[in-house]
C-alpha cells in the first residue's frame, strides 16, 4: 500500500516545484532586500504615501515567501515519514501519510490560485454592488440570497465585510447593496463575480408553486488604496445631503445625513445612507467614487489594449454568466468556463473556490 503513494508523493513534489518557479522565490528574496535598503535611505519618510507603498509591498512578499517555506517544510516531514515507512515496511504510516497530504494539498492549491493573481490591482480589497433584476420580491429575495453568499465566502476567507449602502425590498429581500470586503486579494478574487447571476426555481411567494426565473447584477470594484490612483478635483463634485430611508421608530434617522455624490466630468452618481453620521456617509461615498473612478479608468485602458491586440472582447456588463437552478433539477453552472456544481447548498454558503478558480485560470493575465 505504501508503493501506491509513490504516484501521489512524486505528483505533489512536482506541483511543489513548478509553484516555486512560478512564484520565482529568488527573484522576490532579491526585491526584499533591494526594497529594505530603499527604507534606510534619508528621506524615505518625506513621501509618506510611496513610504507606505514600499512597507507593504515587502510585507507582502514576505508572507508569499513564509507560505511557500512552510508547505516546502512540511512536504519534507511527509516525505521522510513515507520513506521511513517505506524502508521498514511499516504501512502504519500509510494513513498518517494520506491525512496530512491531503490538507497540504489543499493549502498547495490555494497557493496555486494565487499565483494566477497578476492583475495590477488584484491585491487590492474590494467593493460589491448587488441590484435585483425585473421580478419584483422574488429578484430582491435573490439578492439577499446572493449577499449571503458572498458574506459567508469572504468569512471563510477572513475578509472583513462592511455594508456601504443598503436599500430594503418592499416586502421581502433587498432592492440593492454596496459591500466593502477589506482584504489582501479581495478584488482578484472577486473579480470573477462581476456579471448577471440568474435564479430558477419554485418561488416561495407563489401560492401556486409556480417555477420562476429571477436575475440580480453583481458589479465588483478595486477599492482605491491610494488617493494617487485617482485624481478627484473638489470642484467636480456636487455633494447633496438627504434624509435617509428607513423602517421608521427609533431606527429612522432624523437628520440629513444620507450623502450623494455626482462626479459632474463622467456623470457618476454615489451615495451611501447606511451610516447614522453625514460625515462617515461622505467618507463612504467618496470610496465609492473612486473605486468606480478607477474601474472606468481600467476599462478604457482595457479597451485601448483590446484595439491594439485587435481582440474580439466578450460581452462584459449585463451579461449573464451563471444559472443557479433549484428545480426542475439542481445544477449550478458558470457559462463562461463551464464549471459546475449540484451541490447548491454549499455554494449558496460561500463555497465558490471551484468556480473562482476556473474562471483564473481561463482568463490568467497574459502579459
Amino acid at each position: 500500500m505504501l508503493e501506491e503513494l509513490k504516484k501521489e508523493i512524486e505528483e505533489a513534489e512536482n506541483r511543489l516545484e513548478e509553484l516555486r518557479v512560478s512564484l520565482d522565490i529568488l527573484q522576490k528574496e532579491k526585491e526584499i532586500k533591494e526594497l529594505e535598503e530603499l527604507t534606510l535611505g534619508a528621506g524615505f519618510w518625506d513621501e509618506r504615501e510611496e513610504a507606505q507603498k514600499v512597507l507593504q509591498r515587502v510585507n507582502y512578499l514576505k508572507e508569499r515567501i513564509k507560505i511557500f517555506t512552510q508547505l516546502a517544510n512540511q512536504f519534507e516531514d511527509m516525505k521522510i515519514l513515507w520513506e521511513l515507512g517505506m524502508e521498514e515496511n511499516d504501512e502504519s504510516v500509510e494513513g498518517e501519510v494520506m491525512g496530512q497530504l491531503k490538507g497540504w494539498m489543499k493549502e498547495l492549491s490555494s497557493l496555486e490560485l494565487e499565483v494566477l493573481l497578476s492583475g495590477p490591482y488584484d491585491s487590492h480589497s474590494a467593493i460589491i454592488a448587488l441590484h435585483a433584476g425585473a421580478g419584483g420580491t422574488e429578484a430582491q429575495d435573490w439578492v439577499s440570497m446572493l449577499m449571503r453568499m458572498y458574506t459567508r465566502y469572504c468569512e471563510r476567507a477572513g475578509y472583513k465585510v462592511e455594508v456601504m449602502d443598503y436599500l430594503a425590498g418592499d416586502e421581502a429581500g433587498v432592492k440593492s447593496v454596496t459591500l466593502g470586503i477589506e482584504g489582501i486579494n479581495a478584488y482578484g478574487y472577486l473579480k470573477s463575480e462581476k456579471g448577471v447571476h440568474r435564479l430558477v426555481r419554485i418561488s416561495p411567494f407563489d401560492t401556486n408553486g409556480r417555477r420562476h426565473t429571477s436575475f440580480a447584477s453583481v458589479d465588483v470594484l478595486p477599492q482605491v488604496e491610494y488617493d494617487d490612483e485617482v485624481e478627484i478635483d473638489p470642484d467636480d463634485l456636487r455633494v447633496d445631503t438627504y434624509r435617509s430611508s428607513g423602517k421608521g421608530g427609533q431606527h429612522l434617522n432624523k437628520t440629513d445625513s444620507a450623502v450623494r455624490i455626482t462626479h459632474l466630468p463622467t456623470g457618476i452618481v454615489v451615495q451611501c445612507q447606511d451610516e447614522r453620521s453625514q460625515h462617515s456617509n461622505r467618507d463612504k461615498a467618496m470610496r465609492l467614487l473612486r473605486a468606480q473612478l478607477l474601474q472606468r479608468k481600467l476599462q478604457d485602458q482595457e479597451k485601448e489594449l483590446a484595439e491594439l491586440r485587435g481582440d474580439q472582447q466578450e460581452i462584459g456588463w449585463g451579461s449573464q454568466i451563471r444559472s443557479y437552478v433549484f428545480q426542475p433539477y439542481r445544477l449550478i453552472k458558470d457559462h463562461r468556463t463551464g464549471a459546475e456544481m449540484g451541490n447548491i447548498e454549499a455554494v449558496m454558503d460561500g463555497e465558490l473556490d471551484s468556480f473562482i478558480a476556473a474562471y483564473l485560470q481561463k482568463y490568467r493575465r497574459r502579459d
